[in-house]
């Protein structure tokens, strides 16, 4: 395989439920711990694992490697996007005295950005450098890549040339797979499928 192919797999469920959780360290819980090894199964085509160090993403990766016996490293650079005041809060919480907020953040999450949140142009330079390295040290390889929704959502919106403020366009499941191919020395890179399973 003179390509490398690498699966983006989303974190399970966290303890908690749904949230905008961002950097807040919260483990997976029964069910997304569930979700997740039902996502995968018995099927283990990867040669390295890459993982957020957050707890949701991380403590599938390593018992993964530890299944299979491949090799796993972290990088903190894959960590969620920070949602700066949101990080924590429900979309019932947020949207009680803006009931729109929400909708104008996903359509143009440049301008509406949460007070205190990551510039989007400085999380998505943070997900590209991580995933250049990615790319140079694992080609002619298959890789899974465990992280989060928005990190997910930047690589996709990279690869098919969308404008970064329309990432919120792409829906990203708990425990979802989406494949990318890309060529060597990084020619062409392919989505081959998206929000699936293996």
């Amino acid at each position: 395989m003179d390509f490398i192919q690498i699966d983006l797999m989303r974190h399970g469920e966290p303890q908690g439920g749904r949230r905008y959780r961002g950097q807040i360290d919260d483990p997976l819980s029964e069910k997304g711990w569930q979700q997740m090894r039902d996502a995968v199964g018995d099927r283990h085509p990867w040669q390295h694992i890459v993982s957020s160090p957050l707890l949701r993403c991380a403590e599938f990766a390593h018992e993964l490697s530890e299944r299979w016996d491949i090799p796993c490293s972290e990088d903190h650079r894959f960590m969620e996007f920070a949602f700066g005041e949101w990080e924590g809060k429900t979309t019932q919480q947020l949207t009680v005295d803006d009931p729109d907020r929400i909708l104008k953040f996903r359509l143009d999450p440049i301008r509406y950005r949460p007070a205190g949140a990551e510039a989007l142009d400085s999380f998505a330079s943070r997900i590209a450098s991580a995933w250049r390295d990615v790319l140079g040290l694992h080609q002619g390889k298959q890789v899974l890549l465990v992280a989060h929704a928005g990190v997910i959502r930047v690589i996709l919106a990279q690869v098919l040339g969308m404008p970064l403020q329309n990432m919120y366009r792409i829906e990203v499941g708990n425990a979802s797979i989406s494949r990318v191919r890309v060529e060597p020395n990084e020619m062409l890179s392919t989505l081959v499928f998206h929000d699936g399973r293996l």
